[in-house]
């Protein structure tokens, strides 16, 4: 049972580490994306130039609710992982327990043991697969959507942004 348990913590870890890495990727590729080039249309001096981007960084992040420059968090809790379910020892005994009677009834009580813990210990394992491959779709769902949501208020950041700029008297790119 303890190891099992920690086999699962070893498997979340993992998975956020992937998550994580896929965001690291993520992410800088939408900064790069969105970094805006800025040019003076009035001939604005460069310290002119620093104080309108200060408040429009202002500005924007109030308008958008989102901090250009605040390190990514998830915005909602990872799914919860399941109580495992099956797996091949628990089918393996069940079958043999369950194949001991057919086969007591059947005459051979051995024989019917040992097809019973074949055929459940199949099952049992793969039960416990499907189980372990629908926690990760819904913990891969979970990070598209936490970038998805990243990404979604970055834009907005970015429109309201480039809004005041221009509203300033620049052209933004």
């Amino acid at each position: 049972m303890f190891e099992s348990k920690r086999s699962t913590v070893r498997k979340v870890g993992r998975f956020f580490v992937s998550a994580l890495a896929a965001s690291i990727l993520v992410i800088p590729h939408a900064f790069a994306q969105s970094e805006a080039i800025i040019y003076p249309d009035k001939g604005q001096s460069k310290e002119q130039q620093e104080q309108d981007q200060f408040q429009c960084y202002t500005w924007a992040k109030q308008q958008s609710g989102f901090d250009p420059m605040a390190p990514p968090t998830a915005k909602t809790a990872p799914p919860p992982q399941e109580a495992p379910v099956g797996g091949a020892g628990q089918g393996l005994f069940r079958g043999a327990v369950t194949g001991l009677a057919i086969g007591a009834i059947a005459g051979d009580a051995g024989k019917g043991a040992a097809i019973g813990a074949t055929a459940g210990g199949l099952f049992g394992g793969m039960r416990r697969a499907d189980q372990r491959a629908a926690e990760e779709q819904k913990q891969q769902q979970w990070a598209n959507q936490e970038v998805a949501q990243y990404e979604a208020g970055r834009n907005t950041y970015n429109r309201a942004f480039a809004a005041c700029m221009e509203g300033r008297g620049y052209t933004v790119r």
